[in-house]
Parts: structure tokens; sequence; C-alpha cells
């Protein structure tokens, strides 16, 4: 049986040998460092634990399954939620742009590029943990943007726009290719926000 699919052992009462107040702290880390390393399949939790320096039942104990942990670790990168509306209110002939700028700002941050990275790479390719991905911008951008929009086809717009935008972040983040990992997010806004625009109010 696949390792994601092996139920958490039964929880002892109180807390195991081991449990502090950093320990969490430091299996989420160790969680975050291990599957970014090896991708869903190839992170165990026993491998988690020992980067964590704690033992591998003290992992079972704070987060279940690994599957769990995965769930945890990348948590939401950032929060097109509180930004989006906001963008979308404004003048319409900058919204392209404006979501571009949004999701660049956001990624270029140590933690939320660490986590979103964890996430794509874990996430494509991958039948399991592909849906945490597809869900994810589902929900937060390109259902926020369709329901925006309210034409027909809004939400063919929105994934048309949410596909440039994902190529844009892989293309920065994931395999840095030299010119776009290089430039500017002004420079980036202003020439892939159009591309974006047109997807979405061409």
């Amino acid at each position: 049986m696949p390792e994601y699919a092996v139920p958490a052992p039964k929880r002892r009462r109180g807390r195991p040998p081991g449990a502090t107040s950093t320990a969490r702290e430091r299996i989420l880390a160790a969680a975050i460092d291990e599957f970014g390393d090896h991708g869903y399949d190839g992170a165990t939790m026993r491998a988690i634990a020992a980067r964590a320096e704690v033992d591998a039942a003290l992992v079972h104990h704070y987060f279940g399954t690994k599957a769990d942990l995965f769930s945890e670790t990348i948590g939401a990168p950032f929060r097109p939620d509180l930004e989006l509306p906001r963008i979308l209110a404004g003048p319409r002939d900058g919204v392209g742009e404006g979501i571009v700028r949004f999701v660049l700002t956001a990624w270029d941050k140590p933690e939320v590029q660490r986590r979103g990275v964890v996430l794509m790479r874990a996430a494509l390719g991958n039948k399991l943990t592909t849906p945490l991905l597809t869900g994810y911008l589902s929900r937060e951008l390109v259902g926020r943007i369709a329901r925006e929009l309210g034409s027909a086809d809004a939400e063919l717009r929105a994934s048309l726009a949410a596909s440039q935008i994902a190529g844009l972040i892989v293309a920065r983040y994931i395999v840095k290719l030299p010119g776009v990992a290089g430039a500017s997010i002004d420079d980036l806004a202003s020439r892939v926000g159009p591309a974006v625009q047109r997807y979405l109010l061409g």
C-alpha cells in the first residue's frame, strides 16, 4: 500500500515523547524542504522526521498521514481572495497588469515563494497532488475572476488568463528562465499584463 494511504496510528493520551512547543514548527519546516527536494512521491515521513530531528511517531501525532502533512505544508502561498476584489473593482483597462503585478509581488516574497515552489513542483504531473493545485487555482483565482466578469464565456476567459499566469510562475520561479527570472516586476507586468487583459476583456 502506498505510504500516503497508510492511516495514522492511534494517538495515545497526552503528548508523545519529544513533543515540544517547537517540534511542530520544525517538522513543518522539514516537510517544506523535503517535498521541495524530492517531490510528493519521493518524500517520506521518516525522512521528514530525520530532517526535523524528531521521532517519526511525532510526525504522525501532529499531522496524521503524508497527504495531511502535504496539505498543511503548502497552505495557501498567497491570498488572491483578499487582493483580487480590489483589482477587479478598479479601472477595467488595468486589470491584466494589476493581476500580474499582484502575483509576482506575492511570489517574490521568500516565504511565499518557498511554499509556492513546493506546491508547483509536487503538483505538476502528479495525479495525487495535481488536484490540490487545480482546486486552489479554480477556487481562488479562476472562480473569482469568472464571477466578476459574468459573461457567458467567463470561465474560459479566466482559465486562459490563469494559464498565462501559471506559465509565468513556472518560468520565473521553477525553471528560472534567465530573462524572465532576472526581469523586474514592473517589466513583466507591462509585458504580460496586456495578454492577460486580452484574455479577460478583449
